[in-house]
Order: structure tokens, then C-alpha cells, then sequence
């Protein structure tokens, strides 16, 4: 590159973004990997970023998380890729050795998390320094592209991660709320884990489509609110369901989470809230509810990306649009505004 300097997608405060030229990454530390960026994605947590939702976000780091590429330099401490590899990357930057990582609780990893286009700088550039790379980053498997691996570290993470939460037991009902990129892949996820009924729940007729297309779920309700939940008590002899997975992030989806779920149920929240939604346990009290939620702890990555070799489970029918870096901005747009049926805009590299 010229001058050493590469173009990337600068937070540069609440509701400010801005396209620059900033000096291509360096090695830093032995565990380190310098990955040219061939394929990365806008996510929705980009936008909470962006509209100053996530207080921890550091003002002038370069967005993104959500990634794929080839590894051009690594430190002298990386001993399971080398240059040349094509990799997946995981969301957190994981240690692998921490009581949390241990535990597979990598989200609170001792020594990593979610530092990548939140508080150091992240993968909407050309190149993208990724600590801990031995842990961090997936050798992507052959007969797999790199578009078919990208979402593998961070949304197909976190709905697979949100059906694990939900201790499926074969036959269960699992409903799911939101048909955006995360929860089709919880849809996806909860009936390869033996759910005998999934149900996918949104307003949207065009993303209800593309998962009755994709066999993702057994049942699509365009049904909202109480309309849903009645709905949903059809489908299971009036209990309700016996795990709902909440991947919309809104004060409805919150609320109408809990009202789908029968007595005794887990209730999986993998959404992102920009605000706090309200836990109303008067009316709760006596359903008995188990609430889970936080950051995903994407620990399955090595799993998942054998899942998609398999054809067990797939994620590139989520690309929509394509672009290139200089138009990310009108990405960034067309992503949040769902322009043109917009499920993921991925920028191309090219």
C-alpha cells in the first residue's frame, strides 16, 4: 500500500462515522496476526456503537468485527496459523487459558472479549491486527469460501450459542422472535439440535421468505404481540413454548419474550437493548421463568465451521448486498434502513 496506509471506517463519537486513511497494522505482541480483510460485514451492534449505546466503545477505533481474510504476518509467538492461511475470526479475542476460557465463558475472557472494533481497532479496513490470533482466529476449511465461513465467528455464533442456551430436548417447541441475521441462525440452530418445532416469529414477509426458503423453522408467524402469543399457545396445546430465543432487541420482543414462554421455560435473551428493557415480575410471577442472557460466548467456531463443510447448517443466503469499502457508508444506511430486503451488506474487498 502506499505510504503504508490503508482506508478504514472511523468511530469518531456518537453518530459519527467517517471513512479516512489510517497506517496499516503492525505486529505488536508475539500472539499477534496481520490479516488482509477479504470479506467483512456491518453488524447491529456497529450501529449501537455508532449511536453511543456502548459506553465502553473508544472513541476513534476502526468499526467492525465480523470477518473473514488471509493471514499476511504473524508474531513469534503464533504456532497454529502461518501466512498464507485463509481464517474466520472470532468476534472476542479469546485467551484459551483463562478461568472463563476454560469454561467456555469466553465472551468474559480474562485477557481478551470484545475488543475488536470496540476498543482497539477492528476489521472495516483493508488489514486488521487480531491479538491472540492461535485462539482468535479458524483455518477455513477447504470447500468452504470465504463468504460461506464469514459469519461463522459472531452471528452464526450467537444463534447457535442462543439454541445451546435453551437445553433443547428432542421435541421441543423453541420459538424464536426476530428474523434478522441472528435469528435465523437460532432458528437454524435450535432444529439441528432436535427442537420437533421451531417457530420463527416476525413482522417482515421478505425475511419470513428467505428462512421458508432456507427450511429454517418449521413455523413463520408474521403475527406480533398478543396475536403471537396466541398463536404460539395453538401450536402447544395451550402451554406455550418450552424455550424462546429473543434476537430481536426491542421492548416488545422483550416483553412478548416471556409471554410465549410456558411455565418453567428458559427464555434466551441474545439480543443487544440500546435501552433497559423492564422485567415485570408481578405480572411474571408464578410462570417460574429461567432468564439467560449477555454477550455470546462464541466457543463453538472450530464446530461450526465443520457444521457448514457438512452442509448442516448454512449462512451466505444471508448476503443481500455487496459493495465495496468506499461505499460502506451507504452500507451502513441501506443495512439499518433494511433498503431493498437488506440482510447482510458485505463489503467485498475488491
Amino acid at each position: 500500500m502506499e505510504n503504508n496506509m490503508m482506508k478504514a471506517l472511523v468511530f469518531k463519537g456518537p453518530g459519527k462515522l467517517c471513512l479516512t486513511r489510517r497506517p496499516i497494522p503492525t505486529i505488536q505482541e508475539p500472539g499477534d496476526a496481520i490479516v488482509k480483510v477479504t470479506r467483512s460485514t456491518i453488524c447491529t451492534s456497529d450501529l449501537h456503537i455508532r449511536n453511543g449505546a456502548v459506553p465502553r466503545a473508544r472513541e476513534g477505533v476502526i468499526l467492525g468485527h465480523e470477518f473473514a481474510g488471509e493471514i499476511v504476518e504473524t508474531g513469534t509467538g503464533v504456532k497454529g496459523l502461518k501466512t498464507g492461511d485463509r481464517v474466520a475470526a472470532n468476534c472476542e479475542t479469546i485467551c484459551g487459558e483463562c478461568w472463563y476460557c476454560r469454561r467456555g465463558y469466553v465472551n468474559n475472557c480474562l485477557h481478551g472479549g470484545w475488543l475488536l472494533g470496540c476498543t482497539i481497532d477492528g476489521c472495516q479496513a483493508e488489514y486488521v491486527r487480531v491479538p491472540l490470533a492461535d485462539t482468535s482466529l479458524y483455518r477455513i476449511p477447504d470447500g468452504l469460501t470465504e463468504e460461506q465461513a464469514l459469519f461463522t465467528g459472531d452471528i452464526l455464533s450467537s444463534g447457535y450459542w442462543g439454541a445451546e442456551l435453551c437445553e433443547i430436548k428432542p421435541g421441543d417447541t423453541t420459538a424464536v422472535i426476530g428474523a434478522g441475521p441472528v435469528g435465523m441462525c437460532a432458528a437454524q440452530s435450535a432444529r439441528l439440535m432436535g427442537a420437533g418445532q421451531v417457530i420463527l416469529i416476525d413482522p417482515n414477509t421478505y425475511r419470513l421468505r428467505v428462512a421458508r426458503e432456507n427450511e429454517l423453522a418449521h413455523v413463520y408467524l408474521e403475527e406480533t404481540g398478543r396475536a403471537a402469543a396466541e398463536a404460539v399457545k395453538r401450536l402447544t396445546e395451550g402451554r406455550g413454548a418450552d424455550s424462546v430465543i429473543e434476537a430481536a432487541g426491542n421492548e416488545q420482543s422483550f416483553e412478548l419474550a416471556w409471554q410465549l414462554a410456558r411455565p418453567n421455560a428458559i427464555v434466551a435473551l441474545v439480543a443487544m437493548y440500546e435501552t433497559d428493557p423492564v422485567l415485570p415480575l408481578t405480572r411474571m410471577y408464578g410462570k417460574n421463568l429461567i432468564f439467560k442472557t449477555g454477550g455470546v460466548d462464541a466457543c463453538r467456531c472450530p464446530r461450526l465451521l465443520e457444521l457448514l463443510k457438512e452442509g448442516k447448517l448454512k449462512t451466505d443466503f444471508l448476503i443481500t448486498h455487496r459493495g465495496r469499502l468506499d461505499d460502506i457508508l451507504e452500507g451502513y444506511e441501506i443495512f439499518e434502513e433494511k433498503q431493498d430486503g437488506c440482510i447482510k451488506w458485505v463489503v467485498t474487498g475488491e
